[in-house]
């Protein structure tokens, strides 16, 4: 019965982490420096966790993979890693032609980049989808979509639909295109794709670090070689520097950083231990430097709803969007 000194619980029972002492059985888990108690469940990609005496178990399904192409030049690719390219040119962004297996490929989705505003900085104009053996291939730009089919194949059949802003073509191979009919594209792969596909989003094996491989197989450190090597023509330039658009217009610079701490704030709070907010806001401050031909706002709003679309991903709904902004 003597007293100890320090936080001890009694025997059989565990620190809970919040200054009480519970059963094994109650013990929490911590995701994303949350605490969640036992029994609490949470949404991982397309797996759904339970916490279990302090640990998370989960649901083993493959989850389809999500590339994002947004504003001028950022990319996230399948395996989560993020970084800006601006090049003018058509680019792969991605295909499972890829290596020694050229062969046997079943689609490509190239994007046409343009430059957008006067700083240098370039946008994804129009994307175009080549499916199946037969090469049907979709081209979509400026608000338009139209299909350009090269012969009559039935390999691959796909489907487009409107949800909202976006349109959706979804291909019976396993490959989705949801497109806002402005700057921004998501690219869905099934997991079958899973290290089978190459181009600007990587190749979708669930490393981040290993995506700079470059179309002739290697790896590279630098996005600029990265990207130069997947564009289309010859003859276009290679990209050489990267372009800071808040350095080239600096009068731009604090009505960015001002317009773009939404991101920051409160009203995405809900977010910040789910998706990091960082390279969104970075890119949003890019974007809205950048945007100095007409359309400022619109590139400021595609920036942050490339954030709320993470932000939903991961199961954090975020009401952003209000009269006056967006």
């Amino acid at each position: 019965t003597e007293c100890v000194s320090g936080c001890v619980c009694p025997e059989g029972l565990f620190d809970d982490g919040k200054g009480g002492c519970v059963e094994q059985k109650d013990c929490p888990c911590i995701h994303n420096n949350e605490w969640y108690s036992s029994g609490d469940k949470i949404k991982v990609d397309c797996n759904t966790c339970t916490c279990q005496k302090g640990v998370w178990k989960c649901t083993d399904n493959v989850c389809y993979g999500t590339c994002m192409i947004y504003g001028s030049g950022h990319y996230n690719t399948f395996d989560g890693k993020f970084y800006d390219f601006d090049g003018s040119c058509e680019y792969v962004a991605t295909q499972d032609f890829c290596g020694d297996k050229n062969s046997s490929g079943s689609f490509s989705i190239i994007t046409e980049n343009v430059p957008c505003g006067t700083t240098g900085v370039t946008c994804s104009k129009a994307i175009k989808m080549f499916l199946g053996v037969s090469d049907d291939s979709l081209y979509i730009s400026n608000k338009e979509y139209k299909e350009i089919q090269r012969d009559v194949g039935d390999d691959v059949q796909y489907w487009n639909r409107t949800v909202g802003l976006y349109l959706v073509i979804e291909a019976s191979n396993g490959v989705m295109l949801i497109w806002d009919k402005k700057t921004t594209v998501f690219i869905k792969l099934s997991p079958d794709y899973k290290g089978k596909v190459c181009g600007l989003c990587g190749n979708f094996d669930d490393k981040a670090n290993n995506d700079f491989t470059t179309r002739s197989g290697l790896q590279d450190n630098n996005p600029l070689n990265f990207g130069n090597s997947w564009k289309q023509s010859p003859m276009c330039p290679d990209v050489t520097q990267e372009i800071k658009p808040c350095d080239l217009k600096p009068h731009r610079k604090s009505w960015a950083e001002k317009e773009c701490s939404i991101i920051q704030s409160e009203v995405f709070k809900i977010c910040h231990s789910k998706v990091n907010p960082l390279p969104f806001y970075e890119a949003c401050v890019h974007d809205a430097c950048s945007c100095d031909s007409g359309g400022d706002c619109e590139c400021f709003c595609s920036a942050v709803a490339a954030y709320a679309q993470e932000c939903i991903k991961a199961e954090a709904c975020v009401f952003w969007r209000t009269p006056d902004i967006c």
